[in-house]
């Protein structure tokens, strides 16, 4: 029961990537060939709304629900590491056709073959995990 809430957010989520189009192959498609500014405003949107939220949890001092501490420290700069990754990030989701969040939403509409997709994401996570220590930061 303590992690309800947790469940209600993302079911909430979902409905509303699943509403807005944000999980759609053709959204997607349509937005790497430049051709609507659909994805590009749900983005910016939630890029937006993170800055605020993030600004309103530094200035007011905010605690998890758990009432521990907030850690939100600033990431080592390096150009290999965002190169690297966003290059397999973008690939990924190019060929895709969805990035983590709606992967899942789309294996909740139904679509079932994304469940091929959200395997291959975890295992290269779990790679990902094991290669840690050998790749640059």
């Amino acid at each position: 029961m303590r992690y309800f809430i947790y469940l209600l957010v993302g079911i909430f989520f979902g409905i509303l990537m699943f509403k807005s189009e944000a999980a759609s192959w053709f959204r997607i498609y349509e937005m790497f060939q430049f051709g609507s500014f659909h994805m590009y405003g749900i983005m910016g949107s939630a890029l937006f709304i993170g800055v605020i939220g993030v600004q309103i949890i530094k200035r007011k001092n905010l605690k998890p629900l758990g009432g521990g501490e907030m850690s939100l420290k600033p990431k080592d700069k390096s150009i290999a590491r965002y190169l690297i990754g966003g290059i397999l990030f973008g690939l990924g989701w190019a060929l895709a056709g969805a990035c983590p969040g709606p992967m899942y939403v789309l294996a909740g509409s139904g679509y079932l073959s994304i469940l091929i997709v959200i395997v291959g994401a975890i295992a290269g996570t779990f790679l990902y995990g094991l290669l840690k220590n050998k790749l640059p930061h």
